[in-house]
């Protein structure tokens, strides 16, 4: 190109450069002379642009203010190399390769395939260049990667040669990268010795963490880490803003006097109103102002990210952190009940994944025991991922915890990249870069209003009523269904108190009634005094008496005609009370928990009278605990189904082990509700008679589902059968008057309390203090009995054991310190049996 071409290269373009660590503000003005001495034009560095006013952006990461409205209008965003690339053509580069979008995980990659076959090498190339990437056919300067099998290729050596720097890497590391849709680190890929191959994959591998959750490893930090003696200099951060903290925050007047003062020192302001702030600071995402603030296009976040702004003096977005945004206050869809533990991950990316996992609404455990559900693991490898296999708990790596919480619902876990676990590679280098996607968020938790106010720019959602309003739009409906008489009646105060009920009629809320239906009610009164017209207040006390009574009229009559010895308005009021909560409740717990209930109901009912004729779903004739079923997890929906079908059949699925006839499980498992189940003696069946229920809509024969686990009837030391047979005989009396207690330092204490509540036996901490009556030897009458404790092998719990074994011998007890390995061993094999060897003081 000729001279006075290349003079002109960025003619007619306005370049906005956005200035922060990555980009700094020397390099910004290199930037800014280059472009000009070429017919370009560069905003202001020292003001913020407006994305309408430029042409184009320079950019070093796509973490700036106007991203999300320079896409929105379609303005380029590049990398300043962008600009260095258009310079050596002579011409303006294609931007594709030199978009900072982070899903471009190629970018900055530009591959050369050595000795690659041609099908790998097409599919190696198009996914460098569909992620960001470039591909040249020739070596050059400008190569980063060279991909091959060996070093012996000649590219590989004409690099060697000319000491380019370039990474001679396996093809294994592309295909590792799509499919974990992350780039991770290329060391363990290099040639000539790729660790992938000399190393074992269990080799000891350092801890990773990555430098995206620094400063965003929780979303309610403590305290706001500022020097108090050393000056600090003015944030520009917020300047220009206004500045909104929600109350629901609840800081104290200190520190919300410290952040106030940093802002408006640094040239923002504080506002109490959401209609004229820039930025709201809150914690969950609900109420009126988050929704307002988040439709209006405000940036929320909560107190971790206004920290971060406040410690780096330099604006990222609240989306590209999870913890910096608000998190849901009933968690994520389909975690509540999972029990999570981690392996592989340390330091500040642990403290992160654990927060994560409570935001979600599940439960965090620092150790994994038979009852976890999944196991968030950086590496295939390590004596949980060992457990979480011969146990059947689901592991993963940490980018389904990740993708969940941004896709605001739980990922399926047969998604191949969650269960990928690349070769010497721990996956905590990758943490944290996962980022919210906002229509996802506005889908779930403000959508726009569908009939937003004319020429309303920020539109909301129809306002929440005061509960006098509610009452003003009910009636008004209930005039309309009234076929328009509401002009005619005047509605009664929703405040009015109703005459009080007799103690045999309990009246409910009566729903609106049409005039043909109050008309039946009141026909059967051919005597009644005629309700004056002249009075409009006397006639609405009237209608509305008469509305409220219909019913409990009707239910009154009916049970009077009802044959048996018990009769009456007060139960016909209970049972209508009953159907009315039931159909209020929401919650498909709380409908289980009604459902259970109502059926322990009938069956007594029926036992006191037998010729009580029912109506709707017969009694069940089975009482089905399941346990380690995994087709229900994460679908609520299919667990409601299922179980409604099952009912129809008789069979009603219970939570409490101790009311089951019948177990359903996939295999022998030490489960609480495996084990406190066996204390009642019910009939095991495999998990496949579910699928059975289900899928045949037929109650099949419980004989031929009978659970037979041979393997783990080998492993624990038992015969299914003849446990069964002994949990019938010991009535749950396996360890009665055995007391057992337990350290301080033991895991989940209320699984084996009640473990050994379900065979009889007692419960306690033992926390070092004297809990059984010292004994002499005059009042010493019997035998001594054993007593036990639960106990591992902590330093701290070591100090318990002679306290113990003194407080026993003074009761006249025989001490046995045992680990929680005996109790499982007893409840499986429902017999009392005993060994020193599981004495953990044994020598």
């Amino acid at each position: 190109m000729a001279d006075g071409a290349s003079d002109k290269l960025f003619e007619n373009c306005r370049f906005g450069i956005v200035v922060n660590r990555e980009l700094p503000r020397s390099q910004a003005l290199e930037l800014t002379e280059v472009i000009e001495s070429h017919s370009g034009e560069v905003a202001d560095l020292d003001e913020t642009f407006l994305v309408e006013e430029v042409t184009h952006i320079i950019s070093a990461t796509s973490d700036f203010q106007q991203y999300a409205d320079s896409r929105q209008h379609m303005i380029p965003v590049v990398v300043p190399a962008w600009v260095t690339q258009s310079l050596l053509k002579g011409k303006e580069a294609p931007m594709r390769s030199y978009t900072p979008d982070p899903n471009n995980i190629f970018a900055g990659v530009t591959i050369s395939c050595a000795d690659i076959p041609t099908g790998d090498k097409d599919a190696i190339i198009g996914a460098v260049l569909a992620m960001g990437g470039m591909e040249t056919n020739n070596l050059t300067k400008a190569t980063t990667h060279i991909c091959a099998l060996t070093v012996d290729h000649p590219k590989c050596q004409s690099a060697r040669e000319k000491n380019l720097k370039c990474m001679v890497v396996l093809p294994h590391w592309f295909d590792d990268c799509l499919k974990l849709g992350k780039r991770i680190d290329e060391k363990p890929y290099l040639l000539p010795d790729p660790e992938i191959f000399t190393l074992r994959p269990e080799a000891d591998l350092p801890m990773q963490s990555s430098a995206s959750i620094h400063g965003a490893t929780t979303s309610l930090p403590e305290s706001l880490t500022l020097s108090t003696t050393s000056p600090v200099r003015p944030l520009t951060v917020f300047k220009d803003k206004k500045v909104m903290i929600a109350g629901e925050l609840d800081l104290s007047n200190r520190t919300l006097k410290v952040i106030e003062d940093l802002i408006v020192k640094g040239g923002g302001s504080i506002t109490t109103s959401v209609h004229s702030a820039d930025i709201y600071v809150c914690h969950w995402r609900e109420g009126r102002e988050y929704v307002f603030a988040s439709r209006a296009g405000i940036d929320v976040g909560n107190l971790s990210w206004l920290y971060y702004l406040i410690a780096n003096n330099e604006w990222t977005s609240p989306l590209k952190r999870l913890l910096h945004y608000p998190i849901p206050k009933e968690g994520i869809p389909g975690f509540k009940g999972l029990r999570i533990t981690l392996s592989n991950y340390g330091g500040e990316a642990r403290t992160y994944l654990e927060n994560l996992v409570t935001a979600c609404g599940a439960e965090f455990t620092k150790s994994m025991k038979q009852d976890n559900t999944h196991l968030i693991t950086a590496r295939n490898g390590s004596e949980k991922c060992d457990a979480a296999k011969e146990w059947g708990i689901e592991m993963v790596n940490h980018l389904w915890i990740e993708e969940s919480y941004a896709q605001c619902t739980i990922q399926k876990l047969t998604e191949p990249k969650y269960a990928h676990f690349p070769p010497r590679t721990n996956l905590g280098e990758i943490i944290g870069r996962t980022q919210f996607e906002s229509y996802i968020l506005e889908e779930k938790y403000y959508p726009r209003d569908p009939t937003p106010s004319p020429g309303d720019p920020k539109p909301l959602r129809r306002p929440i009523m005061h509960e006098k309003d509610r009452n003003a739009s009910s009636k008004k409906s209930n005039g309309d269904v009234m076929g328009g008489q509401s002009a005619d009646v005047s509605p009664v105060k929703p405040t009015r108190k109703a005459p009080a009920p007799r103690k045999t009629k309990s009246l409910g809320s009566v729903p609106p009634q049409t005039p043909a239906a109050k008309r039946r009610a009141s026909a059967g009164k051919e005597n009644d005094t005629p309700i004056s017209t002249g009075s409009r207040s006397a006639k609405n006390k009237a209608m509305s008496r008469l509305n409220e009574i219909a019913p409990d009229i009707a239910l009154y009559e009916k049970e009077k005609k009802r044959k048996g010895s018990v009769w009456g308005g007060e139960r016909a009021a209970n049972n209508y009370e009953k159907q009315k909560s039931a159909e209020r409740s929401s919650s498909p717990v709380q409908k289980n928990a009604e459902e259970e209930f109502s059926e322990d109901e009938e069956v007594e009912e029926e036992t006191r009278n037998p010729k009580r004729q029912r109506t709707g779903l017969p009694p069940p004739t089975i009482r089905l605990l399941i346990t380690g079923y995994k087709e229900w997890i994460g679908n609520i929906a299919k667990e409601e189904h299922d179980k409604k079908k099952m009912r129809e059949l008789g069979i009603l699925v219970v939570t409490d082990p101790l009311k089951c006839t019948h177990l359903a499980a996939p295999h022998i498992v030490r489960t609480q509700k495996f084990l406190c189940a066996l204390a009642t003696g019910p009939t095991i069946v495999n998990s496949n008679y579910i699928d059975q229920c289900t899928k045949t809509h037929k109650l099949p024969k419980v004989e031929n589902f009978l659970l037979k686990d041979v393997e783990s009837e080998k492993r624990f030391g038992v015969k299914l059968k003849d446990v069964i047979a002994r949990a019938k005989t010991n009535e749950r009396n396996l360890l009665f008057r055995v007391p057992i207690y337990c350290t301080p330092k033991i895991d989940n204490p209320g699984i084996y309390q009640s473990i050994v509540e379900a065979n009889g036996g007692t419960f306690a901490s033992y926390r070092g203090r004297p809990m059984i009556k010292k004994i002499s030897a005059e009042e010493d009458d019997g035998p001594a009995e054993p007593v036990y404790l639960l106990t591992g092998e902590h330093p701290e719990e070591r100090k318990l054991w002679p306290k113990f074994e003194e407080m026993a011998r003074d009761g006249n007890m025989i001490p046995r310190i045992v680990p929680v390995e005996w109790l499982l061993d007893v409840a499986m094999a429902q017999q009392h049996k005993w060994s020193d060897k599981f004495l953990v003081t044994r020598k």
